[in-house]
């Protein structure tokens, strides 16, 4: 969750989704190419796995990540 919190800052951090499961999910998402616009549709499983995969490559490849 840092590190989802570190490369994808909440935009308004006192609405009250930020911080839930679903929050995090968007997150991971938004690294697999989703957008999350108002009148997009929920991500689906091939976005979710694009975004688990970004999240899982090699530090040299990523901003640099302070020690969370």
């Amino acid at each position: 969750m840092k590190l989802l919190d570190h490369l994808l800052p909440d935009k308004d951090p006192t609405t009250f989704h930020a911080g839930t499961v679903s929050s995090y999910l968007v997150k991971i998402a938004r690294l697999g190419g989703y957008l999350a616009r108002a009148s997009d549709p929920p991500p689906g499983n091939t976005v979710m796995w694009r975004g688990l995969r970004a999240s899982r490559t090699p530090s040299s490849a990523q901003p640099s990540v302070p020690n969370l």
